[in-house]
């Protein structure tokens, strides 16, 4: 099973706990091989997972001598010679944390030069970015910041869909009007909503109506667990039996993508 998914929304909106909560429903199913893939600059998709970070997880980005040895330069330089297609089909596996059935990547961001700046270490992260897309032969979730900064042209026609976290508040509905036009700028074709934290049928009414033009893929209800959950930072649902069945659809839903 190949699917690849990117989830973005606005800060606040629960992308993170969603993004951990549909690979677990996705991981439930032994058949599948889910990778999660923490692209947020604020990286707390462990916590969402469960995962123990008593030892904490270094992201990729900061792994000096992975970059090092890879791409022949030193991470924080620009400009000289250095590969521009690193080896990184051994980091997945190497350099992920497991629970249940998922594998949490944690990928950082570069800390100097700019988004947009050719050095050692955007070179590592754009060449695993597309590894995981292109050549993995997995189900992939990335929880994304905002927009959609990891992913490249090389990559985003390849994705499977992006999923826009909304709630019933206006901010988060007028940022989905904003993260859908970053992402067809870069070529993804299928971008749709869940809305989340939804308490009744006038939350959802209210979603509905001002995003006509999107298509909505369900409805996540307010939990009084997910809320604990959130504000201890702790996973929601230790069991998967418990996780509400609109997730499951939602989860069903997605690999339908495939």
């Amino acid at each position: 099973m190949s699917l690849k998914i990117a989830i973005g929304g606005k800060g606040g909106v629960g992308k993170t706990t969603i993004t951990s909560l549909l690979a677990r429903c996705l991981a439930a199913d032994k058949n599948n091989k889910v990778i999660a893939i923490d692209a947020d600059p604020v990286a707390n998709l462990a916590a969402g997972l469960g995962i123990d970070e008593s030892e904490p997880i270094t992201p990729i980005a900061e792994l000096r001598d992975l970059i090092a040895e890879r791409t022949g330069a030193e991470p924080g330089t620009m400009g000289g010679f250095f590969t521009l297609n690193p080896k990184v089909d051994d980091i997945p596996d190497q350099f992920s944390r497991e629970r249940d059935g998922v594998r949490l990547l944690v990928m950082g961001t570069v800390q100097s030069g700019g988004s947009g700046c050719i050095c050692p270490e955007s070179t590592i992260l754009k060449a695993l970015m597309t590894h995981l897309v292109l050549y993995r032969q997995d189900i992939v979730l990335m929880d994304m910041e905002a927009g959609v900064e990891h992913l490249g042209r090389a990559t985003s026609a390849s994705m499977d869909a992006l999923i826009i976290v909304v709630n019933p508040g206006a901010r988060s509905r007028v940022a989905a009007e904003k993260i859908r036009q970053l992402g067809q700028d870069i070529g993804i074709k299928r971008i749709v909503v869940l809305g989340n934290r939804v308490r009744n049928e006038q939350d959802k009414e209210l979603i509905c109506s001002s995003l006509p033009d999107f298509e909505i893929i369900g409805f996540i209800p307010e939990h009084d667990e997910i809320v604990e959950a959130d504000r201890e930072g702790l996973r929601p649902f230790d069991d998967i039996a418990n996780v509400p069945q609109e997730l499951f659809d939602a989860a069903s839903h997605l690999l339908s993508y495939h």
